[in-house]
C-alpha cells in the first residue's frame, strides 16, 4: 500500500458565493480566485491558493450551482494552522459561528470545529 495522500481535490458547496468568498478570505488570510467554467452550465467556483501538483497538500474551491444547497453534509474539510486559536478568533467577526473551541485531540495536537457563513462545518488543525 502506498503511503501517500489520496486525497488532492476538495469543494466546499455554498449558496452565496461572495458571502462564503469574504469568510474565508477573512478568517485564513488568503486570496481566492475564480477558475473558468468550461461547460458554462452556471457553476461558479472560487480556488483556494494551491495547485494539483503539490505532494502532501490538497486545494479545493468553494463552489456554487443551483440544485446542490450547503450545509448538512457529512464531511468535514480541516484547513491546517500554526495556532487554530488565531483564525477561530476571526470566525465570529466574519460571520460564522464556533461550534467547537481549540480542543486537544492529543499527540495529534488540536481542533477547532467552526460554521461558515454558509452553514458547513470546516475545522482548523494545529500542532501547538
Amino acid at each position: 500500500m502506498k503511503e501517500v495522500n489520496p486525497v488532492v481535490w476538495f469543494e466546499i458547496y455554498v449558496n452565496d458565493l461572495d458571502r462564503a468568498k469574504k469568510f474565508y478570505e477573512n478568517v485564513f488570510k488568503v486570496e481566492l480566485t475564480e477558475l473558468a467554467n468550461p461547460e458554462g452550465d452556471g457553476l461558479k467556483m472560487l480556488s483556494f491558493p494551491g495547485d494539483m501538483e503539490t505532494k502532501g497538500r490538497a486545494s479545493g474551491a468553494l463552489v456554487h450551482v443551483e440544485g446542490m444547497e450547503a450545509g448538512g453534509n457529512s464531511t468535514i474539510v480541516y484547513f491546517g494552522s500554526e495556532d487554530c486559536s488565531v483564525e477561530e478568533g476571526r470566525v465570529v467577526s466574519a460571520g460564522g459561528k464556533v461550534e467547537r473551541s481549540k480542543m486537544s485531540i492529543g499527540e495529534y495536537g488540536f481542533v477547532s470545529l467552526v460554521i461558515d457563513t454558509e452553514g458547513n462545518m470546516i475545522g482548523i488543525h494545529s500542532m501547538g
